[in-house]
């Protein structure tokens, strides 16, 4: 039976890296479907606002916090969500360094796992050394110089993170929730993102952490940090004899213990001869070299000792992850808003459900020479409102632009179409963007409110971009379509509406 416990049973960091991706994704109700509360969508409690230390998609049906490397590029143009994004990321850094990779990352549990499979593995080798300084231009490249290029769209997110592919998109989309609302959103840019994610799964088949070794952006800003971390790995050079026995035992692409390249997994601690690397963090996590002398007492009370901290602090954890989920399970249950409902005091209980009043915040009208200093409160036009989320950053949003146009010249009496644009950078692209496509035209165009976060955006619980909303003459939202949409699915919505529908 111990034979049999010791072959298969996980070793402390598969555990800690399990422990912490159930941690991260404690928001079970994401994944099922109960009825009566509001399932099929991205958690959005007061958790999001926090960053977790590892790769796991915002986005991911389960996740309670923000990916900090999504966090980063979303902040680049805003300065306080920049200095509070980068104080966390710094942090994280200078504790932990490359042991999150080690340690916490879901992702890199998800690359493991995979390479466990037997095939022939490609070993390490000049190659996949110089393949490693990939990540760094990655970067610099897709995090921090081409995100402010795209209006803040974040551009690893966008066109590379597999994370987000596996754990947000496929995660939503396998909820039968959603099976009609997003399906209609797979278009080359998906399938670009499905065929690079597929790509990377197989190869961590055959190559030990394809994606940390070669492509993440966040293990290579974190291994900056890997000499000055409060945690992790050190080697102790007055003890080395250089045998380079850790560097072979180490599937990263190490040159010496603590480099960049190392994710402090502890591997390389049992096979020391001289006992050279020692661990700057809490012993209980590292196998340690065996030892040549039999323990003393002493040796024998610390053991005890410590065997008792191992379990306070995993009963602790177990405490804090069946708490976590709990909390995140009741507050899923909260009920939807009445359906076109108000209060006993008259007061309008608004939502962002079919049958809700829609909420209404007062939005900034802008045309082609800019800011008006007019404003329009969406759900209080009196007539059938089009409100349909946009960008000049996103070529869906631009593409059906000319339908929605269209829909307010043949209703010009009877229709508003409001097209409210996302983005940090819409004062300034939006503008000339009209002034070239869009002049004189019936569409009234609008920034979303504190543009720089998209708030309105998120209120309506929009799933991405394009995004659009059809509400009745009283602002009762009465159709979503969360892809794009075409001329003649809006018609048929809006006569659905109307008495008379155009000609």
């Amino acid at each position: 039976m111990r034979k049999f416990f010791k072959k298969w049973m996980p070793s402390k960091r598969k555990l800690m890296q399990l422990y912490f991706a159930l941690l991260f994704n404690a928001n079970a109700k994401g994944f099922v479907n109960v009825d009566g509360l509001k399932n099929g969508f991205i958690y959005e409690g007061s958790s999001k606002s926090v960053c977790i230390p590892g790769l796991n998609c915002y986005s991911c049906p389960g996740a309670v916090g923000a990916c900090p490397l999504g966090s980063l590029q979303n902040a680049l143009d805003d300065k306080s969500a920049l200095f509070y994004v980068g104080g966390i990321l710094l942090l994280y850094s200078i504790l932990f360094g490359r042991l999150i990779c080690g340690w916490l990352c879901p992702f890199g549990l998800i690359q493991e796992l995979l390479h466990k499979i037997k095939t022939p593995k490609v070993k390490k080798s000049p190659v996949t050394r110089i393949l490693s300084y990939l990540k760094y231009v990655i970067l610099v490249l897709m995090v921090f110089v081409l995100p402010p290029l795209l209006a803040g769209s974040p551009a690893f997110c966008k066109f590379i993170c597999p994370a987000g592919t596996s754990l947000g998109g496929l995660g939503l989309m396998f909820n039968p929730e959603n099976h009609n609302k997003f399906l209609g959103a797979l278009g080359p840019l998906f399938t670009w993102k499905f065929l690079l994610m597929v790509g990377i799964l197989v190869g961590c088949i055959f190559v030990f952490r394809l994606f940390c070794r070669f492509i993440c952006p966040l293990g290579a800003l974190y291994g900056l940090f890997n000499r000055f971390s409060f945690f992790g790995i050190k080697l102790n050079r007055d003890k080395c004899v250089d045998c380079n026995k850790c560097v072979k035992q180490c599937k990263m692409d190490i040159r010496h213990v603590g480099d960049p390249e190392c994710i402090s997994c502890g591997e390389c601690v049992s096979v020391c001869p001289t006992q050279a690397i020692e661990w700057k963090g809490p012993k209980i996590l590292v196998k340690p070299s065996e030892a040549l002398t039999p323990m003393s007492a002493t040796e024998q009370q610390k053991k005890k000792t410590r065997l008792w901290v191992r379990v306070t602090v995993t009963v602790a954890l177990l405490g804090l992850l069946i708490g976590t989920g709990i909390y995140h399970w009741n507050e899923s249950a909260v009920p939807l808003p009445s359906p076109a409902g108000q209060t006993e005091d008259g007061d309008v209980v608004r939502g962002n459900q079919v049958g809700d009043y829609c909420y209404n915040p007062k939005l900034e009208i802008i045309n082609e020479s800019g800011v008006t200093g007019e404003q329009l409160e969406p759900a209080s036009t009196g007539k059938i409102t089009v409100l349909n989320f946009w960008g000049t950053w996103c070529p869906p949003c631009v593409a059906e632009l000319p339908d929605f146009e269209r829909i307010a010249r043949d209703y010009a009496d009877r229709v508003v179409v409001v097209a409210v644009h996302g983005g940090v950078r819409g004062k300034e692209d939006a503008p000339p963007f009209i002034a070239e496509n869009f002049p004189n035209s019936p569409i009234v165009f609008t920034l979303d409110s504190g543009a720089a976060r998209n708030d309105y955006h998120t209120l309506l619980n929009g799933p991405g971009y394009p995004y659009t909303l059809i509400l009745d003459e009283n602002g009762v939202i009465a159709e979503v379509f969360p892809t794009a949409i075409h001329y003649q699915d809006l018609k048929t919505a809006i006569d659905s509406l109307l008495d008379t529908p155009a000609q």
